[in-house]
């Protein structure tokens, strides 16, 4: 039997992050999927912006990105109004509603982190914490909406058993 790279043990580890993040999702308000939420996350930190650039931090395509928003809208949450700039487009910002939900949203996700974890050392849940940060920043997302490189832009090295087999 082979041992486990750490790599190998952590692209296993992320895999199994799916699960915190619907035990997270379970705890949203009712009537805020996780789509609509991860929209709201992004309005919050971000501020206001184009629906191009919300579907580029979301990774999604745009049609999938308005019917998200188009949900976020329907419940007073986001509000559209012309660009100044150009006024066929639209910018997308959070109502006032949007930000209490936000608040709401954060509150429900810090409560079930605080009752889950409350067992671990606060050292532990900042060091957790700092290395999320540090693997996000790895990824080219720090968090802040720039991107070290376009999508895509980044080649990964060859496997190393590819030179192997040719």
């Amino acid at each position: 039997m082979t041992a486990h790279t750490p790599y190998e043990d952590l692209a296993r580890e992320l895999g199994s992050v799916g699960a915190v993040r619907r035990e997270l999702a379970r705890n949203l308000p009712h009537d805020c999927p996780p789509a609509s939420a991860v929209v709201l996350a992004l309005l919050g930190r971000h501020g206001e912006m184009r629906m191009t650039r919300l579907a580029d931090l979301l990774g999604i395509d745009m049609s999938v990105t308005s019917r998200h928003v188009a949900h976020a809208v329907e419940r007073g949450w986001v509000d559209r109004r012309p660009d100044p700039l150009d006024g066929r487009v639209r910018l997308l910002r959070l109502t006032g509603d949007g930000e209490e939900m936000l608040t709401e949203m954060h509150r429900r996700t810090s409560e079930t982190l605080a009752h889950l974890l409350g067992d671990w050392p606060e050292e532990d849940v900042a060091r957790l914490t700092e290395l999320l940060t540090r693997l996000r920043a790895s990824f080219g997302d720090c968090g802040c909406g720039c991107r070290a490189a376009p999508r895509g832009a980044r080649t990964l090295p060859p496997h190393p058993t590819a030179a192997a087999h040719g």
